[in-house]
C-alpha cells in the first residue's frame, strides 16, 4: 500500500522503515532535509515540500502525520488541505489532545476527508517489536488502512477503539497509567538501594521477571538500565512529562474520577525536578529505555 509520512523523528522514520520492511511504498516529507535522505536511503521516495508531497501521492491519499501535538498538527493540516481531494485521508499518530481530534474530524469531514486518530506506543522498539495502535475514526476509513496497520503493528496490536477522539483518548489514560507504573517501580527500588543490604538491583530486575506478580517489560528495561549503569550514577533524577499525564489528571478533576495514583506519579514529576532522588533516576532511566527520552545527566544544571 502507499502511505505519506509527514514528520521523521525518532518514530516517524523508524514507523517508515518498518513498513517499508513490509513492502509498501512511502512518500516522506520532513523540515529537515538529512530526515528526509536518511529514509530515502532505506528506500522511501523524498519530498522537498509539502506540495510536492501531495503531488506524489496517488488518489485517495493517504497521509500519516508524526508531529508534535498542537500547534503543528492544526499548521500541517492547514497547510494540506488546499491541496487534498475528497475522500483523502489524514492519520494523526501523533500524542494529541482527543477533544482536538474530535475537533479536527468534524471540520475535514465537512470538506469531505476523512480523519483518523491513532494512538501510537512503541517508542524506539517499535521497529523490531512493533507498535501497539488504539485507532478511533470511521470503520470504513479504517479498514482501508488495516494493511498499513498490520505491517506496524504486532500480531493483535491495533485495534478500532471508537470513533473519532477514541484513539487518542485511550492513548492518554494509557500515559497516565504508565506514569503510575514507573512511579512504583521507582519508589520501590529506592527502597533496595537504601537498605542496608548491599542490593544488586539488575539481579532483583531479572529475578521478579521470572514468574513474580510484577514481571514487565518494564522490568526487563531495568535490568538493562542496571546493566548499564548500576547506581545509575550519571544519570540525574529530573523527570519531563510529555503532557498526557496532565490531560488524564484533568480528565479525572473533570469527570470526578477519583485516580490519586496517577495524579501523584505525576506531581511527583514536578517534585523530581527540584529534588534528586534515586526513584526520579530510575523512571528517567526507564523512560530512556523504551522511548529514548534523553536523560539530563549530573554535569548540567537544573
Amino acid at each position: 500500500m502507499e502511505l505519506g509520512m509527514i514528520g521523521l523523528g525518532r518514530m516517524g522514520a523508524n514507523m517508515t522503515e518498518r513498513l517499508l520492511r513490509g513492502g509498501h511504498k512511502l512518500i516522506t516529507y520532513d523540515r529537515s532535509p538529512e530526515a528526509i535522505q536518511r529514509c530515502v536511503d532505506r528506500g522511501a521516495v523524498g519530498a522537498h515540500s509539502l506540495a510536492d508531497f501531495v503531488k506524489q501521492l496517488s488518489l485517495p491519499r493517504a497521509i500519516w502525520l508524526m508531529v508534535p501535538s498542537g500547534d503543528p498538527v492544526d499548521l500541517t493540516i492547514e497547510q494540506l488541505i488546499p491541496s487534498l481531494s475528497k475522500e483523502d485521508i489524514i492519520v494523526d499518530g501523533g500524542n494529541s489532545h482527543y477533544k482536538d481530534s474530535i475537533r479536527r474530524a468534524e471540520k475535514l469531514k465537512q470538506l469531505g476527508i476523512h480523519f483518523v486518530d491513532a494512538g501510537t506506543s512503541g517508542g524506539i522498539w517499535g521497529l523490531q517489536e512493533g507498535y501497539c495502535l488504539m485507532i478511533g475514526g470511521e470503520k470504513a476509513t479504517i479498514e482501508q488502512l488495516e494493511p498499513i496497520f498490520k505491517t506496524l503493528a504486532p500480531e493483535n496490536g491495533f485495534a478500532h477503539v471508537g470513533p473519532s477522539g477514541a484513539g487518542h483518548f485511550v492513548k492518554m489514560v494509557h500515559n497516565g497509567i504508565e506514569y503510575g507504573m514507573l512511579q512504583a517501580y521507582g519508589e520501590g527500588f529506592e527502597m533496595l538501594k537504601t537498605s542496608q543490604f548491599e542490593l544488586d538491583l539488575g539481579k532483583i530486575s531479572r529475578l521478579w521477571n521470572r514468574g513474580s506478580v510484577v514481571r514487565s517489560w518494564l522490568l526487563e528495561l531495568a535490568e538493562s538500565a542496571f546493566a548499564k549503569d548500576p547506581q545509575l550514577s550519571s544519570i540525574r533524577g529530573y523527570v519531563e512529562d510529555s503532557g498526557e499525564g496532565r490531560w488524564t489528571v484533568l480528565e479525572a478533576v473533570e469527570r470526578e474520577i477519583p485516580a490519586p495514583i496517577l495524579t501523584l506519579s505525576l506531581f511527583a514529576r514536578f517534585a523530581s525536578r527540584q529534588d534528586d532522588s534515586f526513584s526520579a533516576k530510575v523512571i528517567a532511566a526507564l523512560r530512556n529505555e523504551f522511548g529514548g527520552h534523553p536523560v539530563r545527566t549530573n554535569t548540567e544544571s537544573r
